[in-house]
């Protein structure tokens, strides 16, 4: 199961939250368990939940702050239907002189979430636990990597997200027994925003090949991207995609018209044909599904 590790303001004190959803992610992109436990521990105002009588207290405000969050260096991330994708995470984190951020009981970690807020949200996926250099006394560059695994994720998981970041001290206390009093939180919601998108494909095919000066090419292909549900590709309808010509010995492809793919995701559309040079298709993406282009297909001009 996917784990939440989240913190927010309940009642006006600072509280974490940890619950299991549908989606999951690799083991090792997770945040430990001692914090989603702490997090159990304090999710009622009573601060005992999961421990019976053994957790007391309330945690407090931690003196920490984020920013220049980044996920995947502000790109999209991309999945297809097989292979494991593993997206980087930075951020600045700004803490007080008396948070010691390299303490083996101090977490931090990024979120990506959707829903009305970080506290509140539908769906979460987690980052590692972040990584930090100082880069002052109370500044630190920090890293983290979120692990996606397609066959966790539906294809509804396409598309724009939120971001939010937690960190938690645990100050020498047991995290299946603390006393929440000396557990600090801090949290940031909507720190950034990534793109969850579905890895497309694109094919193309001119012919006839060789083809005489001043005849009509015929070119074919399909646009297809990844089903995280049945894990194969399949064809994206009608979508809008350019056909493109590079003339040999050029560098720059010019976009001759723009067609729209069929209810299969094919691809066919004529040109005349004049001189050498490449053709293919391109797709300029949604927010769903990444741009692509095909690789340009040769066609000698006699």
């Amino acid at each position: 199961m996917r784990i939440r590790a989240t913190v927010a303001a309940v009642s006006g004190a600072v509280a974490l939250s940890a619950l299991a959803a549908p989606v999951a992610l690799a083991a090792d992109a997770t945040v430990p368990a001692d914090v989603v436990a702490a997090a159990k521990a304090a999710h009622t105002a009573s601060g005992k939940t999961a421990f019976s009588t053994a957790a007391t207290g309330t945690p407090y405000a931690l003196n920490a702050s984020f920013s220049n969050v980044k996920v995947n260096s502000g790109k999209g991330i991309v999945v297809g239907t097989t292979a494991l994708v593993k997206a980087p995470v930075s951020y600045t984190l700004t803490h007080g002189a008396d948070v010691d951020i390299h303490a083996a009981d101090f977490f931090s970690a990024v979120e990506l979430y959707r829903g009305a807020d970080f506290a509140n949200e539908d769906a979460w996926i987690d980052s590692s636990k972040g990584a930090c250099t100082d880069t002052s006394a109370t500044t630190a560059s920090c890293t983290a990597t979120i692990q996606l695994d397609p066959a966790d994720l539906l294809n509804s998981d396409a598309g724009s997200w939120k971001a939010g970041a937690f960190a938690v001290a645990f100050n020498g206390e047991d995290p299946n027994n603390p006393n929440l009093d000396n557990v600090g939180v801090a949290t940031q919601d909507n720190v950034t925003t990534a793109k969850l998108q579905r890895r497309s494909t694109l094919t193309v095919n001119a012919a006839p090949e060789p083809v005489r000066k001043g005849s009509t090419l015929t070119i074919t292909g399909k646009l297809s991207r990844a089903n995280w549900e049945d894990g194969h590709y399949h064809g994206y309808s009608g979508q809008p995609v350019k056909l493109q010509f590079r003339k040999k010995g050029t560098t720059t492809y010019t976009t001759l018209k723009t067609i729209t793919s069929s209810s299969t995701g094919t691809l066919r559309t004529t040109a005349k044909a004049s001189v050498d040079g490449y053709w293919r298709f391109s797709f300029a993406g949604t927010s769903t599904t990444p741009a692509v282009s095909a690789t340009g297909d040769y066609v000698d001009v006699q």
